[in-house]
């Protein structure tokens, strides 16, 4: 694979270069050791593309784990407990249940986290927008890079698969909030 596209939201590429350029280059690495021929391999049900042969979201994100687990990038989780005080009485809540959810983190190494996203346009901005924020309080990460496909490679998967372009174009219009931390934004093509 090849990176096709750099975005600096909050300051991130500048901060991620300056403060994280060992595990920046283990993921560049990462990206071009992984060959995207592999994986396509999911045959479509979609009407639209009925019987095509696509890129198989399942498949990249296993090829990027092989490729930075050995390196000491580590899988993060956080477990959920919900409050029960926020529900009316008689309602018994996940946590009365014993019911934990949790959250996590593709990779975390050394305070920066990486997710790769390779699903809907919701997913792209929840990560950038809410999760790494949620991590970087929790104290896990400083900051963060978020993987996607561009177009050329989002149009080769399923229908829905959102992409580089669009994200970014969100994110300029939706602007940096105080709370946002720096994040490198990856397009990455096959």
């Amino acid at each position: 694979m090849r990176i096709a596209g750099i975005y600096s939201f909050n300051g991130g590429t500048e901060y991620v270069q300056q403060h994280f350029s060992v595990e920046l280059n283990e993921l560049i690495t990462a990206i071009k050791n992984i060959d995207a021929a592999l994986y396509k391999t999911k045959v479509s049900k979609e009407k639209t593309m009925l019987d095509k042969v696509l890129f198989s979201p399942v498949g990249l994100n296993k090829a990027f784990k092989e490729e930075l687990y050995p390196l000491g990038w580590a899988n993060v989780k956080e477990t959920c407990y919900y409050s029960p005080s926020y529900y009316v009485d008689g309602y018994e809540s996940l946590s009365q249940k014993k019911v934990y959810p949790f959250r996590d983190m593709d990779f975390v190494k050394n305070k920066l986290g990486i997710e790769v996203q390779f699903g809907k346009y919701s997913f792209m901005v929840y990560n950038v927008c809410a999760k790494m924020t949620i991590f970087k309080k929790l104290g896990h990460i400083e900051a963060g890079i978020e993987v996607v496909p561009v177009k050329e490679l989002a149009a080769q998967m399923s229908t829905g698969v959102s992409y580089f372009e669009q994200f970014v174009w969100d994110l300029e219009q939706r602007g940096v909030s105080d709370i946002d931390i720096p994040v490198m934004i990856i397009g990455i093509t096959s």
